[in-house]
């Protein structure tokens, strides 16, 4: 036994197995860094650098992340009642109405300051609980406007993708939390399984020590490992019973884990209420949405100055009452834009949308379910696993040549 451990020949052979082994380790650790990172281009476009696929086909991700999912587990009109109108609109009012002075008066300073600043204290006051009064009543009746016509003035789909493309990182990050089991699998499943085929390789060149044996054995053992990963992630797709054991896709197993992670994330960073206000008052229909605002919000002005309406548009002059009817509107959009950045409303809204969206995702079938990960090993995978069968190959030749000395060559 003694003679065997001083045996130089038998550390050779038995390097073959360890060596096979972190070649299918850092073959599948580096596949899955190139899938994500960098996150721009490093190098000399087009050809002489690197982008993660998943950053580099940003919006195409985005695209497909969004049919596989969002699509899938809630309408526009569902999410937009799960947050809750009447919330929504308690919300603007309670925001708005510590305020009303402070609103009032930059409205009326920048348009009428002489007018405004001669009006006697009295007749301020009665406007600012003129406005008060009405304000619940106005913005009541816009959220309904609003809530009636949002399945055409949000247009989800964009609002996710275009987030999701400005923001490589929270793209990255769906897929690296979603799949952070499967990840780490993927890495370690190359040592383990790069092992066994070194103990396969080591065989062979016990039997027949032909040159191309160690460099097509890495070749192999770079492409094998990452696509038996691949497949015991998602294969079988449907649970299967064999002896006492439960077979089941390694991603599908965690359907309900997941789409709590998932879904987490989309509602808290991505269809918060504030994401998607703005959607709505800046996105393709925003001109629609911003008139809506005004036409509900004008009124106000109209119900400010009650009895004495035809003595204050004598005062301001017909151009200058109409304009300071489009600044009320201009103001509401305004507050609308800002009256959510309020985290613990945006939270509780977003667990409102979670809770279902959850419940909509776990209910999905394994064949819906797979797409919201698959797509990111699909893309461009024939470069991960040509990249890996390459860098299999070259240490494989490494190995002949110092290892064994080369002396087949």
């Amino acid at each position: 036994m003694t003679g065997l451990f001083t045996n130089p020949e038998f550390w050779q052979y038995l390097s073959i197995p360890v060596i096979a082994a972190l070649i299918g380790w850092a073959t599948n650790w580096l596949a899955i860094k190139m899938t994500f990172f960098p996150l721009e281009f490093v190098g000399k476009p087009p050809l002489l650098g690197w982008q993660g696929i998943i950053p580099s086909k940003a919006r195409k991700m985005a695209a497909i992340s969004v049919d596989a999912t969002i699509s899938k587990i809630g309408t526009v009109r569902e999410i937009f009642q799960q947050i809750d109108p009447r919330v929504l609109a308690t919300h603007i009012v309670h925001s708005v109405d510590p305020r009303i002075e402070e609103y009032v008066d930059e409205l009326m300073l920048r348009e009428h300051p002489t007018f405004w600043e001669n009006l006697p204290a009295s007749a301020r006051k009665m406007v600012y609980d003129r406005v008060r009064k009405s304000t619940p009543q106005l913005v009541d009746n816009l959220v309904d406007d609003i809530s009636d016509n949002v399945e055409d003035l949000l247009d989800i789909k964009g609002m996710v993708i275009d987030r999701l493309a400005a923001d490589k990182q929270l793209l990255n990050r769906i897929f690296l939390e979603c799949g952070e089991v499967e990840f780490r699998f993927i890495v370690n499943s190359g040592f383990y399984f790069g092992f066994l085929f070194g103990l396969i390789q080591m065989a062979a060149w016990y039997f027949y020590q032909s040159w191309w044996v160690l460099p097509v054995f890495g070749l192999l053992v770079g492409w094998a490992t990452n696509w038996i990963a691949l497949n015991v992630i998602f294969r079988p797709l449907h649970a299967k019973k064999i002896g006492p054991f439960r077979i089941h896709g390694l991603f599908l197993k965690r359907q309900p884990e997941v789409a709590e992670s998932f879904c987490h994330i989309v509602t808290h960073e991505i269809l918060t209420v504030g994401n998607i206000i703005n959607a709505i008052l800046e996105g393709p229909k925003g001109d629609r949405a911003r008139n809506m605002v005004k036409k509900h919000i004008k009124p106000l002005v109209d119900e400010t100055a009650g009895m004495g309406k035809a003595l204050t548009q004598m005062a301001f002059g017909p151009t200058g009452f109409a304009t300071l009817k489009n600044q009320v509107g201009e103001k509401a959009i305004e507050i609308s834009k800002t009256s959510f950045n309020n985290p613990m409303f945006e939270t509780d809204r977003a667990r409102a949308v979670e809770s279902i969206m959850v419940e909509r995702m776990i209910a999905l079938s394994s064949e819906e379910f797979q797409d919201l990960l698959r797509p990111c090993f699909q893309e461009d995978e024939i470069k991960l696993i040509l990249v890996g069968a390459a860098l299999g190959f070259a240490a494989g030749i490494c190995q002949l040549v110092f290892v064994f000395g080369g002396a087949l060559m």
